[in-house]
């Protein structure tokens, strides 16, 4: 089982520690994720307080956009919700950019409602139909319901408009919710003759996505019938906004918590991931230094800091192997 705390989420916003005192200070660009993105800023933060000629600005575009310019040998570290894809790979190879991927903590993908939406868990035949390639053009929860219960579902939708408030393709919450949630239906379904092999890993194309966290959050709290998903640590922060829907992966309905999502119940859950350039390390002792302390000292206090559940010491331990083994 993981460790887990209780911890308190940072707001998620961009940070720049700004150095103290020396005019030669070094400036370290980390981009990618917004949902990893609070553990890049406590970790800056945190950084600061034992090195005062390095300053690290933090921001969360999304893991998709993080890579563009990670690739491109634009940033020093790329946040990631999800892994590196093959295109991205080849990008950095073409750029130069040699890179190690690290592991630094676990989260979940809660789904969120409205309060009032009198539901209290959704299959993956359920979310695959209100969310699901299948789903566009669907307006209401009980259309959806016949798509779900064809597929195997027994849940009783409710009589409800529906409205959708997600991350969009620039994400990697929604590479990861594809993933675990819709790809093996969908799979499934491309056999079968109903869905275009090309639309096997995607959500509906019909909603309005967000790359603010904050803004799902408010839409989903605020329209009655609204349904998404984002970040557990950002949904558990809002909790007293928005209802977190148990999941049932095939094994039963199971709550999204720190301790489900750290012992492997919870079945929406992934591995958050920063990546280095150690092309750039080689160049930058400061980012040596900064790599360092946040997969050092510094990894539990910001994961813990940011909502996130803190590694096993095994996966620690691997994480800082990987690094040790591509260290300048």
């Amino acid at each position: 089982m993981h460790r887990v705390r209780a911890i308190t989420l940072l707001a998620p916003v961009a940070l720049v520690a700004a150095a103290c005192g020396s005019s030669d200070a070094v400036g370290l660009f980390v981009t990618g994720s917004s949902t990893v993105e609070p553990i890049g800023v406590r970790a800056a933060e945190l950084f600061e307080d034992v090195s005062s000629d390095v300053f690290v600005s933090v921001e969360g575009p999304g893991t998709g956009d993080g890579f563009k310019k990670f690739c491109a040998g634009e940033a020093d570290v790329a946040n990631a919700s999800r892994r590196i894809k093959d295109p991205e790979i080849e990008d950095c190879a073409a750029a130069g950019i040699e890179w190690v991927e690290l592991a630094v903590a676990y989260d979940g993908l809660a789904v969120v409602a409205h309060p009032d939406t009198p539901i209290d868990c959704l299959t993956f035949p359920d979310l695959y139909a209100l969310l699901g390639p299948e789903a566009k053009g669907t307006t209401s929860w009980t259309e959806a319901g016949e798509l779900a219960a064809e597929l195997g579902s027994t849940t009783e939708l409710p009589d409800l408009p529906l409205g959708i408030s997600a991350p969009g393709t620039e994400s990697g919450t929604y590479d990861s919710f594809v993933e675990l949630v819709i790809a093996d239906i969908a799979d499934a379904r491309v056999e079968e003759g109903f869905v275009a092999e090309v639309d096997a890993e995607t959500l509906r194309p019909d909603y309005p996505s967000a790359a603010d966290d904050n803004m799902i959050i408010a839409t989903v709290g605020g329209q009655p019938g609204t349904l998404g998903f984002i970040g557990f640590a950002y949904a558990e922060a809002s909790r007293d906004r928005v209802k977190l829907l148990a999941g049932d992966g095939g094994e039963g309905c199971v709550e999204p918590t720190t301790e489900t999502i750290a012992d492997g119940s919870y079945p929406i859950a992934r591995t958050l991931y920063v990546y280095v350039s150690v092309t750039a390390a080689r160049e930058r002792p400061a980012l040596v230094e900064f790599v360092d302390f946040f997969v050092g000292d510094g990894l539990e206090p910001a994961v813990e800091a940011a909502g996130y559940v803190v590694l096993p010491l095994e996966a620690e331990e691997e994480t800082r192997a990987a690094w040790t083994a591509v260290r300048p």
